[in-house]
């Protein structure tokens, strides 16, 4: 039996009234069939709705053969008149994220001549592909005028032209399509066949932000929302820039040179650092000089620091330089390097016995072990006398 769609007819509404036709058991609930709802089944990219039959919940919603079918949690009386409610947060913010995605679609349709050929509602942003390359100057301009959509305030037209008069409608399609085909049109911006659910007004949409662009397949990916998403999404853009214009003492709208200012600063430091810590370094090596096999320790240095002190001191001592950096409680990170000596063996035993890993060749080792300082002393050396080094 075909389910009168009242989603069609009132997009708008919230609650209503039904008979109940047929109730089936299903793997994850009941198949609830109703002679017409309002909740929207699954379908043209759209979620389904979801909410309330009398005091059962709607799980989901699928559309089989014209019949509209609720997957709920509790049972129904068939033939008994049911109250259905819809979860309207949930059906509002679908409807301002298809519309938006319509609008925007069509103009870049009508820019570019470039075709939607994917579309998806998530949890926290929407995001249409394209099959075609979108300059990124233009996305401003194109996100201006689907908001010059919203401020307008057009009614959206949703209808299903005649056989006849079908051929004279022109809308956005990629192929054509056969008869009956519902049109969507929002006035001036676009017109295509979709059979989702959007809202009566574009004003009703709020807001249309797009937030990225970006390669895909032969084309891009937009992600963008709109209506609450886009105006829940700036507000906390605004409290993160917020707090960062407190933290560099600016202006809101001037966090941007503020930071590069910062950077700026940064840089310099940096590089006042390196040169301090090439100071250090060399002064540490200069005290292994002539000395067999040294192992030094040193809190806080980077891998690449670490590497770079490891050098220094090899280059000044003989047989192997050991250098190791971290704690007793979190472990070390090491690096063994010699010019005439094949490390690799001391690497894998400090990390095979004290429980760590690494690599290298053999006149270089980098790894991490966990193991104290006396424990690191002790192999160390008595790899050093079994080997003769």
């Amino acid at each position: 039996m075909e389910t009168r769609k009242l989603y069609y007819e009132d997009c708008l509404l919230r609650e209503f009234s039904a008979t109940v036709t047929g109730c089936v058991p299903a793997e994850n609930g009941y198949l609830i069939t109703l002679d017409a709802t309002a909740f929207y089944p699954e379908g043209g990219g759209q979620a389904c709705d979801l909410g309330t039959l009398g005091d059962s919940r709607v799980l989901d919603v699928q559309e089989r053969d014209s019949e509209v079918q609720h997957l709920c949690d509790k049972p129904l009386t068939v033939g008994s008149t049911v109250t259905g409610q819809l979860d309207w947060e949930r059906r509002f913010d679908l409807m301002q994220q298809h519309a938006g995605e319509h609008i925007l679609s069509g103009l870049i349709h009508r820019r570019f001549g470039y075709h939607n050929v994917g579309f998806h509602v998530g949890q926290e942003v929407l995001e249409v592909d394209f099959d075609g390359p979108i300059p990124a100057e233009a996305l401003t301009e194109l996100e201006t005028l689907a908001n010059q959509a919203v401020w307008e305030n057009l009614p959206v037209r949703c209808w299903i032209p005649s056989a006849q008069e079908l051929p004279d409608v022109h809308y956005r399609r990629k192929r054509e399509l056969p008869w009956p085909v519902r049109i969507v049109e929002f006035p001036g911006y676009d017109a295509c066949a979709c059979c989702g659910v959007h809202v009566a007004y574009t004003g009703q949409i709020g807001l249309i932000k797009i937030l990225s662009c970006v390669k895909f397949h032969q084309g891009v990916r937009l992600e963008m929302v709109c209506g609450k998403r886009a105006y829940d999404h700036l507000c906390r853009v605004y409290e993160q820039n917020r707090q960062i214009s407190q933290l560099l003492s600016s202006k809101p709208l001037e966090t941007a040179p503020a930071v590069r200012q910062l950077q700026e600063r940064l840089g310099a430091e940096k590089y006042r650092c390196s040169a301090l810590e090439k100071r250090m370094f060399a002064a540490i090596a200069a005290g292994y000089q002539g000395i067999d096999n040294p192992v030094h320790f040193e809190e806080g240095l980077s891998s690449a620091a670490l590497r770079e002190l490891t050098d220094a001191i090899a280059s000044t001592c003989s047989g192997i330089a050991a250098v190791f950096s971290g704690t007793d409680a979190e472990g070390y990170s090491f690096c063994l390097i010699s010019s005439r000596e094949d490390v690799s063996g001391l690497g894998n035993a400090l990390t095979q016995e004290l429980g760590g890993r690494g690599g290298g060749r053999s006149g270089a080792f980098q790894g991490s072990i966990k193991a104290t300082r006396q424990e690191i002393a002790a192999l160390f050396d008595r790899f050093c006398r079994i080997n003769g080094l």
